[in-house]
């Protein structure tokens, strides 16, 4: 092969890389990229009365954070998550808003139905198809700190 033919085929290859980068920008490993991304760092004392519903596993206390909103939810006796009640489902529909059930293991968003499991976050109820977006939720007994 020649030095053109070779400069020729390095040339396509580049067309190539560059045409599929600006084709797919779709493809993001973000599942939760419909939600607005709203700086959260945050810390809670959870011995505080507000949060006492968090001393036990299944317990579950909403405050203000996020998009619109965090509902915090004691998973165990050593982990406690963070999830932004901003609905997946139709994200720029205002009235999307998850709120945690009485029964201590669903978050569910009263204008479209879909439900969410508090222990992972994910669907278990449609129309939504993506979970509940998750804040990383770092837990030393009293203090939790909440971040993105």
């Amino acid at each position: 092969m020649t030095k053109i033919a070779i400069l020729v085929l390095k040339k396509q290859l580049l067309y190539v890389v560059f045409a599929t980068l600006i084709l797919f920008p779709a493809c993001n490993s973000d599942e939760n990229s419909n939600i607005p991304l709203v700086e959260v760092n945050f810390q809670y004392n959870i011995n505080l009365p507000q949060y006492i519903e968090l001393q036990t596993v299944g317990g579950s206390v909403e405050v203000f954070g996020g998009s619109r909103g965090i509902i915090l939810y004691r998973s165990s006796s050593t982990e406690i998550k963070a999830y932004d009640r901003h609905c997946t489902f139709q994200p720029s529909n205002t009235c999307g808003l998850v709120s945690a059930d009485p029964n201590r293991f669903t978050g569910t968003d009263n204008c479209c139905g879909s439900s969410f499991l508090l222990s992972t976050g994910d669907v278990s109820k449609p129309p939504a198809n993506l979970g509940l977006k998750q804040y990383s939720a770092f837990f030393n007994d009293p203090i939790l700190t909440v971040t993105n």
